[in-house]
């Protein structure tokens, strides 16, 4: 894969839902930019996470009437970091802090929650939405208003006072093999990109092939011209995972050249 595919796998990654489904969290909608992506320099060793910052702020940068002012504005109390801004930027002559995120869910239907977005849960169990969701809430977004952030805005020309707040945040979501029918309530369906199976059920997907990417790919939309695993090498590859409780994201093509994402989870 390169880095066309996998900004293009970004930006037709749907946001998690509509503009105010989540009333505390606006989301801020970003056309679609019809670019290629080259890296300018080797960032090879740039985690995930860090790539989305970096294809979000060349989005941004492509459109009219925007304008960055900062990234990735670090805050610190004395000399220890408290937190960081994402974004800062000015959409016409208004000021934006805008929080970026990425995230892959799936819903978890081995027990009962309590609210339709706990079910969402990362596919490691380390993270879930509804934590994501208390960290923007009552961490992220409220660093804007801290006095250890204000002689940063001071420095920038900005009031806090006359920012607004908004998020970035986009998904892809998975539901369990034997349930693909979810209710959805405020998040969009539209993220929904294939299912996931338990390691001890692999034995439904004998028919397919099997390409496990690495994580950066993670992001590109699934195509035919890799190299494809048979099911008994791909059981092999997967079980390497399961023993060191990591559950991997598949390209499953049936006989049919059909193509979906699988994450075959360890739990």
């Amino acid at each position: 894969m390169n880095f066309t595919d996998r900004f293009k796998g970004f930006q037709k990654t749907a946001q998690l839902w509509d503009f105010n489904a989540i009333e505390t969290l606006p989301q801020f909608t970003i056309p679609f930019v019809d670019l290629n992506y080259n890296p300018e320099r080797n960032h090879k060793k740039l985690r995930l996470g860090k790539w989305i910052e970096i294809f979000t702020a060349f989005q941004l940068q492509q459109i009219e009437g925007i304008k960055i002012i900062a990234e990735n504005l670090q805050v610190k109390n004395n000399k220890q970091t408290i937190g960081e801004i994402d974004v800062l930027l000015l959409q016409q002559e208004q000021s934006i802090h805008l929080e970026i995120a990425y995230k892959f869910y799936l819903y978890d239907d081995t027990k009962e929650y309590d609210h339709h977005l706990d079910y969402w849960i990362g596919p490691n169990r380390t993270d879930s939405l509804t934590l994501k969701l208390k960290k923007l809430t009552n961490k992220q977004l409220p660093l804007l208003l801290q006095p250890e952030t204000q002689p940063a805005l001071k420095r920038l020309g900005l009031n806090s006072n006359d920012i607004k707040q908004f998020v970035n945040f986009k998904a892809q979501l998975f539901v369990p093999y034997h349930k693909r029918t979810i209710v959805f309530k405020a998040l969009n369906k539209d993220c929904i990109q294939g299912f996931y199976i338990h390691f001890n059920q692999i034995e439904i997907l004998k028919k397919y092939h099997f390409y496990i990417p690495i994580k950066l790919d993670w992001l590109v939309e699934p195509q035919l011209n890799v190299k494809w695993l048979n099911f008994n090498d791909a059981v092999t590859a997967i079980g390497m995972f399961m023993d060191k409780k990591q559950s991997p994201l598949c390209w499953l093509k049936d006989e049919n050249n059909q193509l979906t994402k699988c994450f075959v989870t360890w739990w």
